[in-house]
């Protein structure tokens, strides 16, 4: 027995304890997985089936649980540009969140915070693609190899822009 503050712990407690902090220190270093897509669930704006393509996978989660999902970050932009034309039940200000994964660790991330290249000699399933970033860094020197013609933020996503990558 281990004596700790006036108070008995047998070692086999003290273990399990540490064997679970260093057990949720090694999740937190870990990666996250990308996320299971629904098999049936197809791109509102190209039809195509989004599970497919899962590293370019993106999504729009509503305040009510409900979530559409996209063959890639460029048609979410679509949809979210302009809902009427997808689901026209549906309205900008019931998004709670929109996630886009990020080029290199592929990871989930928000698309409202994301680093985005445009230009790049890098497509996606529908072609060009804003290649998504959760660091400016990365998205830097991702520009710079793969001759990207600029970095954007969320805010300068328009419906000219997108066009332009048709």
């Amino acid at each position: 027995m281990i004596k700790m503050k006036g108070r008995c712990f047998k070692k086999r407690t003290m273990l399990f304890a540490v064997g679970l902090l260093l057990g949720a220190v090694s999740a937190l270093a870990t990666p996250m997985m990308p996320i299971s897509l629904p098999k049936e669930a197809k791109c509102p704006v190209c039809g195509m089936f989004v599970a497919k393509f899962p590293d370019w996978s993106a999504s729009i989660a509503y305040q009510d649980g409900t979530k559409v999902y996209f063959d890639g970050a460029k048609d979410l932009f679509r949809y979210y540009l302009n809902p009427k034309k997808y689901d026209p039940a549906r309205k900008r200000a019931g998004i709670a969140f929109l996630g886009v994964r990020d080029y290199y660790s592929l990871e989930q991330i928000d698309g409202r915070k994301a680093y985005f290249v445009v230009g790049s000699n890098v497509h996606g399933p529908m072609g060009k693609e804003l290649i998504p970033f959760a660091k400016k860094g990365d998205a830097d020197g991702f520009r710079m190899d793969h001759q990207g013609k600029k970095l954007i933020r969320f805010e300068e996503i328009t419906p000219t822009l997108l066009r332009s990558m048709q």
